[in-house]
């Protein structure tokens, strides 16, 4: 199945409820996930722009979208996800890519 690297941000909102309560997202995230026909890998809290990254496998894209559309419709996560290929699926691109017709600009 592919993989997904997403990265994620709560809202102040979230944030002040989980330090008022901490516990444990991943389990709730990963339960969501399964809802769907998906596997969380796991979840990393992470400093900067994004609060955290996830690590996720699923059978399609149209499950992914409905993933990030469940949690966004919450108001309290926002999400975004990153197609990964493999090096076998990279290395198919490479050879499609060797065979486009493209003219770049002049």
């Amino acid at each position: 199945m592919p993989l997904y690297l997403g990265r994620f941000r709560y809202s102040a909102e979230a944030i002040k409820a989980m330090v008022e309560n901490p516990h444990d997202r991943g389990a709730v995230a990963a339960e969501a996930a399964e809802s769907l026909g998906c596997k969380l890998h796991g979840i990393w809290w992470a400093f900067g722009e994004h609060d955290g990254a996830f690590l996720l496998e699923a059978p399609d894209n149209v499950a992914v979208a409905a993933l990030a559309m469940a949690v966004g419709a919450s108001g309290q996560v926002s999400t975004e996800t990153t197609v990964l290929l493999d090096m076998d699926e990279a290395q198919e691109a490479m050879r499609r890519a060797a065979t486009a017709t493209f003219r770049p600009p002049s």
